[in-house]
């Protein structure tokens, strides 16, 4: 029996999971996941991953519904809290919540962002970004794989894209027993899209490079940084397709010196540097570590950008990535010059909030700097992050300035 029967099948007929005594607190604080070890049993005892479940209290009462692997930690992801049991009604309503959310928190010079933001947007599995016409697709889990025509009939509706393409892979597929999925399914093959960031444009290879194709989390610290960057000497570490980089040169950045230890990447870079008429005569791309090119450098600079890659993505790696935030970023400091400002970030699950800023404070010591915080930083609108649910929150980052 697939999800999309069972979603149209009435609440009595779902099947159901029980929790323990004591363990609904997360579930009436919004929280979309249930841990196995919280669960009491299931009636009946044998369902397929991914099947559509209610989930009640130890005393039967209904807390709401969404889907069930037995054999995840996550045993649970909820869809929705209250009597709504409904799956299919229940997607329908959160995609157009997300399209509606989009319209409101987007600026009128992007057409790229994040479309559902998998539970920050009541739709645990389920990711989706726009590209101008494009939308790019990923089924993360078995619940939200066997409701797959259903989401792509809606998104089909309430955008009637170009195409659509998916990119379900990963770790997490591989934990719910699902084969990567990739390919056009529907639409045109599309091989680049130009789309706009804060006005720039921007060259996405829809489905391939990073995440979907870009890392639309940055938008809005992309915008801050621009304005920081008037007259500066900046640089961007671990550039990537030099996203920053572009908002610092339209800024009107004095300088701007570009790092990534990907070719193609800064092969990427040049073309969206082309794409906005602003030549290299003002950016200096650089085939290197970032780290590398830090240690090594007597350079000062008036505003650094750190967006290293995941250091942790597990929690036995959360030690071990501790030591190197702090390594980083004491290099990192060690390179403001007086009056300088350091915009540095962690988009690792396993190692934000205070453990990142903690490790901001040793580094400081390290350097022997003197740094203010002017803001906390984190993902673009686009991105939310349901407040019952912490372990939604992945990106965390700070604008520090230098005192002495």
């Amino acid at each position: 029996m697939t999800m999309v029967s069972a979603a149209h099948e009435t609440p009595a007929a779902l099947p159901r999971v029980v929790l323990k005594k004591g363990r609904e607190g997360p579930v009436r604080g919004k929280n979309p996941w249930i841990f196995s070890q919280a669960i009491e049993r299931v009636e009946p005892p044998q369902l397929e991953p991914g099947a559509a479940v209610e989930v009640r209290d130890y005393q039967q009462e209904l807390l709401g519904a969404g889907y069930y692997h037995p054999a995840t930690t996550i045993a649970v992801r909820m869809l929705s809290f209250g009597a709504q049991t409904d799956l299919a009604t229940i997607i329908d309503a959160r995609i157009a919540a997300a399209v509606r959310l989009r319209e409101r928190a987007v600026g009128a010079g992007s057409n790229c962002y994040r479309l559902i933001n998998g539970d920050g947007d009541g739709l645990s599995g389920l990711v989706v970004d726009r590209y101008a016409g494009v939308l790019v697709v990923q089924f993360l889990t078995a619940g939200m794989d066997r409701m797959r025509n259903h989401v792509l009939s809606g998104l089909r509706r309430a955008l009637a894209p170009r195409a659509i393409i998916e990119r379900s892979a990963g770790a997490v597929r591989r934990e719910e027993g699902l084969a990567d999925r990739a390919g056009v399914v529907s639409g045109e093959p599309v091989d680049e899209v130009i789309a706009l960031e804060n006005g720039l444009r921007i060259a996405v290879a829809p489905g391939r490079g990073q995440k979907t194709g870009y890392f639309l989390d940055q938008r809005e610290n992309r915008r801050i940084a621009g304005g920081l960057a008037r007259g500066a000497r900046v640089l961007d570490a671990y550039c990537y397709a030099g996203g920053f980089s572009l908002a610092a040169i339209a800024g009107g950045a004095g300088e701007v010196i570009a790092v990534d230890t990907s070719a193609p990447a800064l092969q990427w870079a040049r073309r969206n540097l082309e794409l906005n008429a602003m030549g290299t005569a003002r950016i200096d791309l650089v085939c290197e570590d970032a780290g590398r090119f830090m240690a090594k450098s007597a350079d000062r600079f008036d505003l650094i950008v750190l967006d290293p890659p995941p250091l942790a993505r597990s929690r036995k790696d959360a030690l071990r990535a501790q030591r190197l935030y702090v390594e980083l970023n004491q290099l990192a400091m060690r390179a403001m010059a007086p009056g300088g400002m350091l915009m540095t970030f962690s988009c690792s699950q396993h190692f934000r909030g205070e453990d990142f800023f903690a490790a901001l404070r040793t580094a400081q010591v390290r350097a022997g700097r003197h740094l203010r915080t002017l803001s906390r930083l984190g993902a673009a609108p686009d991105h939310p992050v349901m407040l019952g649910h912490i372990e939604g929150e992945y990106l965390t980052g700070a604008l520090l300035a230098r005192l002495d």
